[in-house]
């Protein structure tokens, strides 16, 4: 089978299911910007190398695979493929994951700009972008039904790599730069 159809030269694609939609639907924006997070999750993890936070990110990319999925199904012409769901165990896995991330860093001092180490760069990078998958999948919630469990995922996964850069630079004694405040 070739890689490319042709089936997408005049600005259609298809859902899961064979639905034909323009390329500018929301699903498309909304599974589309999750791809993209996980493209940029394989960089982080190929920054971090061989880390503890390695198997727990592949974790996260095969779990935003299935919400590409569960994005990319219109579930009022059909049900989400078996294997594709977010449960409240992910949610609070996340909120864990979070946590301990967060352990033994410093307190609150202020906005942090981003960067650092590339590593944590990169991460931040991640933030953003899962900052834009949710409000793309959020603009779909407006026309479409959305799994609850899916969307607090992606609003702790941010929380995560946000997180994670503080975590990644604190531990390679990269001090944090803080937001300063422009003087008149």
């Amino acid at each position: 089978m070739k890689l490319y159809t042709r089936t997408g030269d005049t600005g259609m694609t298809s859902l899961v299911g064979g639905q034909r939609v323009p390329k500018t639907h929301p699903r498309l924006e909304a599974y589309g910007t999750i791809d993209e997070l996980n493209s940029h999750i394989g960089l982080l993890i190929a920054e971090l190398g061989n880390s503890a936070d390695t198997p727990f990110l592949t974790d996260v990319q095969n779990l935003l695979f299935s919400i590409g999925s569960m994005l990319a199904t219109d579930t009022s012409q059909r049900e989400v493929r078996p294997g594709r769901y977010v449960t409240a165990e992910d949610v609070q896995e996340m909120e864990r994951a979070i946590d301990a991330a967060e352990e033994g860093l410093p307190g609150w001092r202020g906005f942090i700009l981003p960067g650092g180490t590339r590593a944590a760069a990169q991460a931040h990078v991640c933030r953003t972008v899962c900052r834009r998958a949710e409000r793309s999948i959020y603009a779909l919630a407006d026309e479409a039904e959305v799994d609850a469990h899916l969307l607090e995922y992606i609003n702790r996964l941010s929380d995560y790599f946000f997180a994670l850069a503080k975590k990644i630079n604190h531990s390679a004694g990269q001090e944090e730069d803080i937001w300063q405040k422009r003087e008149k």
